[in-house]
């Protein structure tokens, strides 16, 4: 193959890579080092289920894809070994969750880094992320919430009319 070619190809797959982290609401990057195969089937599994896609990319093409980014600096510090990378398009608490669960359970996983709405987030950040109640739970809760007021007032309005009509 010659330069040119290697150059072009390489230029696409960092273009291709540069649209994932732009698209993604949420990127988790992870040293996978250790990991067996079974827990790697698992944990590719666990992902898909999500609707989060995983793939293992070279540190250099992360780097070349990142570097208009706001968060770059920070990100390219954590450009070293084997790096996996995780990207939520649709629920952004999703890959920090099962990356973190999966990292505590098994012990060999590290995570790195991460980017939550163009923002850098660093292993701590990933974990407050991945600490969040899932977005149904977060739902059921706004609507407790709702319903819980709605009740109180429609309970006043009954007593209101008790009372008026004489009731009590």
């Amino acid at each position: 193959m010659s330069n040119a070619k290697t150059l072009e190809l390489k230029q696409s797959v960092v273009a291709g890579i540069k649209e994932k982290f732009e698209k993604a609401q949420t990127v988790v990057l992870v040293d996978y080092r250790g990991l067996t195969v079974a827990e790697d089937t698992e944990l590719r599994t666990q992902l898909r289920q999500a609707g989060v896609e995983y793939v293992v990319l070279k540190n250099t093409m992360i780097h070349r894809a990142t570097l208009d980014a706001s968060y770059a600096d920070e990100m390219a510090k954590h450009l070293e070994g084997p790096t996996a990378v995780a990207f939520g398009y649709e629920d952004m608490i999703a890959p920090a969750k099962i990356l973190s669960d999966f990292s505590k359970k098994t012990k060999k996983m590290t995570i790195k880094c991460g980017v939550n709405d163009g923002a850098y987030l660093d292993e701590a950040g990933v974990q407050a992320l991945a600490n969040l109640p899932s977005k149904e739970v977060l739902i059921a809760k706004i609507m407790g919430s709702m319903m819980s007021s709605v009740s109180k007032f429609v309970y006043l309005l009954e007593a209101l009319r008790k009372k008026q009509a004489g009731e009590e």
